[in-house]
């Protein structure tokens, strides 16, 4: 566990030293912001949380693939990952370790956007229910896009495509419950279960389901035992 967490405090020095990662937080406040600023500071002006998180989670979409392109491809590009696959830190303590740091960097982005909440209790009351467990539902929609974002970068070399790849994935799991709708019936309830966003909603609304949370912790166990299996593919080449 130590090796773990010396390879996250790595990695979280490594994302502030690049200007991707600075990029990224301006361009996720920026337009988080407008989102905000459009929606609620005009009248009539409604009091809820729910909005918010949901343009959040759009915006995840494009910054996470951003946050997560280097996180294995900038080793592989380095030929720095032969040494971290011969170290004496076991694959899964690398992985695990990254994994922990990209959660950290989202958990920043979580903390940095509790802004808005603060600014719609001026307005009138929140539900705190609804606004603490939206804000959680959020993590844990973060934490699983960050899981698949390190299993792209772990595909590739080059930044750009592992940041392309993220993009893809994260956009099935964001639309496979519009593919439902049109397919309708129990296909429909099928592949519903895997939305992305649609398993959020419960969460967002006040209602603490479990099956939901362990929905996307299985999802973040999934794609980083799959990146797992990645790299040792390649240790043993």
């Amino acid at each position: 566990m130590r090796r773990t967490w010396a390879i996250a405090r790595k990695e979280l020095q490594l994302y502030f030293y690049s200007p991707t990662a600075y990029a990224a937080f301006a361009f996720f406040f920026l337009i988080t912001g407008y989102f905000f600023s459009a929606d609620f500071l005009y009248p009539p002006y409604i009091v809820d949380v729910r909005p918010v998180v949901g343009s959040i989670s759009f915006v995840y979409l494009l910054v996470i693939p951003l946050l997560t392109m280097r996180l294995m491809s900038d080793e592989l590009r380095q030929g720095t990952d032969e040494l971290l696959l011969t170290s004496p830190a076991s694959i899964t303590e690398i992985v695990t370790g990254k994994f922990i740091a990209a959660l950290i960097v989202q958990l920043m982005l979580v903390v940095g956007s509790l802004i808005y909440p603060l600014i719609l209790s001026a307005y009138g009351t929140l539900e705190m229910p609804v606004l603490w467990l939206s804000y959680f539902s959020l993590f844990l929609v973060g934490g699983a896009m960050m899981a698949v974002g390190l299993f792209a970068s772990s595909l590739s070399a080059h930044q750009m495509v592992a940041g392309i790849s993220a993009f893809a994935i994260l956009l099935v799991f964001w639309t496979i419950e519009w593919l439902g709708d049109t397919v309708g019936g129990k296909v429909k309830d099928f592949l519903g279960m895997f939305s992305i966003i649609g398993r959020a909603l419960d969460l967002q609304k006040g209602v603490l389901d479990v099956a939901d949370v362990l929905f996307y912790v299985m999802l973040m166990g999934v794609f980083v035992l799959l990146s797992i299996q990645v790299l040792e593919r390649k240790r043993w080449r």
